[in-house]
């Protein structure tokens, strides 16, 4: 286990040595922003560190008020209701759209989170390919008669491809079906303003597409939250016993989540500047000979055909002072790679840096 000595930023502390940091999802750099850790000193002086109750008890603050109204207007929708963790956001939604399908089609490679949201009682789930919207609509048309729900990742957290809603919910649509996105990795990072997949595809005026999403990576802080009607997130807040049930949003974490969406409404050209230091970088390692995806997203995989290869790069990049994690994630593809996590405070002498131990590594292997 990598244990940190200091906040994750671009640069990392541990066991004594400074290391260039390319893991995680701090991807517009929040986490360590001045702004969002003076909002969140500030919010322990006022609150203390907890509040000690569920929300639905007495735990609720006029800021956990002020944070569902912030990303309500950033998303645009009549309502938020913020839980505590993005883990939880596929089984609250899974539950409380209960009774509106019968059967759940989920991409081959979702995370685990979603696997973990299917309901106990569940009669039909089914796996689609991955990213296939054919096999998707074939599946679809061998189960007429149900009424399906199907659900994806927006972006892969390990491979940093995107799901082709473009393609996914017509077929949806053709079958009268929902569409839940889980957007972890994709709000705050794609979209003109940053809502996610469903806008980067033009989609998030449609009707029965449904997100859960997570503070925790772009917007550099914690918590789940799903925003839609007024009605979904009463209905959350009344039947849920996973949002009941759970002590309410610490003030710091609350109070970090306010200012990230600030800043990141005053700075919409930060969503582009990450997309494209991301995407020089995933030129350079293609060039290089490595195999990666190639998407518009700031997590860029270097896939191995050997779980060995992938170990010796990663441990090659951290004794030269740099972290890009040998990845062993739970889920449904079986890869070998190291995940590369790009951020809006990586330095160009960073990238060149990793691009040249990258290199190094490479001749050398291919000597071998």
């Amino acid at each position: 286990m990598f244990v940190l000595n200091s906040g994750a930023g671009n640069y990392i502390e541990s066991r004594g040595k400074r290391y260039s940091y390319f893991a995680g999802n701090n991807y517009l750099g929040m986490a360590g922003h001045p702004a969002v850790k003076e909002a969140a000193v500030k919010a322990i002086e006022k609150y203390g560190v907890n509040f000690s109750a569920s929300r639905r008890t007495t735990g609720t603050a006029d800021i956990h008020l002020e944070l569902e109204n912030s990303l309500a207007h950033f998303k645009g929708k009549e309502d938020t209701v913020v839980f505590a963790s993005g883990y939880q956001g596929n089984s609250i939604l899974l539950e409380i759209l209960k009774g509106s399908y019968s059967a759940i089609f989920i991409d081959q490679s979702a995370h685990a989170s979603i696997i973990a949201a299917i309901p106990a009682d569940a009669v039909k789930v089914m796996y689609y390919d991955h990213c296939d919207a054919g096999h998707l609509e074939n599946l679809l048309d061998h189960n007429r008669g149900s009424d399906p729900l199907v659900i994806t990742d927006g972006i892969f957290a390990l491979t940093g491809e995107i799901a082709p809603l473009d393609k996914i919910y017509p077929v949806i649509k053709k079958h009268n079906g929902i569409l839940v996105v889980d957007d972890a990795h994709s709000t705050g990072v794609l979209g003109d303003t940053g809502k996610g997949t469903p806008e980067h595809f033009n989609l998030q005026h449609k009707e029965r597409i449904f997100q859960t999403e997570t503070m925790s990576k772009a917007l550099g802080g914690y918590g789940g939250f799903i925003s839609e009607s007024k009605d979904l997130t009463e209905m959350i807040r009344e039947r849920s016993a996973t949002y009941q049930a759970s002590t309410a949003l610490p003030p710091p974490i609350a109070a970090a989540g306010i200012a990230s969406l600030k800043i990141i409404r005053e700075h919409p050209e930060w969503r582009k500047q990450l997309i494209d230091k991301a995407r020089k970088l995933r030129t350079e390692i293609t060039r290089q000979g490595f195999h990666t995806t190639q998407y518009d997203t700031p997590i860029i995989p270097v896939i191995m055909n050997r779980s060995e290869k992938a170990k010796s790069l990663s441990f090659h990049l951290e004794e030269n002072g740099i972290i890009a994690p040998f990845m062993n994630y739970p889920g449904m593809q079986d890869l070998h790679m190291i995940r590369i996590a790009v951020s809006l405070n990586h330095t160009d002498d960073q990238i060149s840096g990793l691009l040249m131990q990258l290199n190094k590594w490479k001749e050398k292997n291919e000597k071998d």
